[in-house]
């Protein structure tokens, strides 16, 4: 008795999954980076003719080559179809204070606006903004604080190019 039990229950559970799979196929949902597919392959070669407007500090030299490795990772384009550019602005709130009126932990949040528009014409195509908000320790070592704030930079940094590499990829793929 509890054995048909079991096996009805398997039965239901796979009946259900099948159930709401079975609809996906039909609902136009492709892969953005499927390999094989002439979809991303134009999508691919679309991203690497983004010539990525040079940024002046150091915090927008480290998210220059972010998303050059990211959007053309063979270097930039010699006859670039797109340009983009960016303004970045960052800021650190202190949070976590001790009795004695000193932080022990802050947010650095990075805020990138992005542009892209076509070379031939300078029309913009597309623009957005990408945030990325990130945590470090304030610590009594100088040094230390130091590095845990350049770390916590480096991964907002990774997170914003990220995050602007996919809204690209999927303008390019609606395209």
């Amino acid at each position: 008795m509890e054995r048909s039990r079991r096996n009805f229950c398997n039965l239901v559970r796979r009946a259900a999954v099948a159930g709401a799979i079975l609809p996906l196929g039909a609902c136009g949902f492709s892969p953005l980076y499927s390999r094989g597919d002439d979809n991303s392959q134009a999508v691919s070669a679309e991203l690497a003719a983004v010539r990525i407007e040079p940024l002046r500090d150091r915090i927008g030299q480290q998210m220059h080559n972010f998303l050059r490795d990211r959007l053309n990772p063979n270097g930039q384009p010699v006859s670039p179809n797109y340009q983009l550019r960016l303004q970045i602005q960052e800021t650190t709130s202190e949070l976590g204070v001790r009795r004695d009126e000193t932080a022990t932990r802050a947010n650095l949040k990075l805020t990138a606006n992005f542009d892209l528009r076509d070379a031939g014409n300078g029309a913009s195509l597309i623009n957005g903004r990408s945030t990325s908000t990130t945590s470090y320790d304030i610590l009594e070592n100088p040094f230390a604080t130091t590095i845990s704030e350049r770390d916590a930079r480096d991964r907002a940094l990774r997170e914003v190019a990220d995050d602007i590499q996919t809204r690209l990829a999927v303008y390019f793929s609606s395209t």
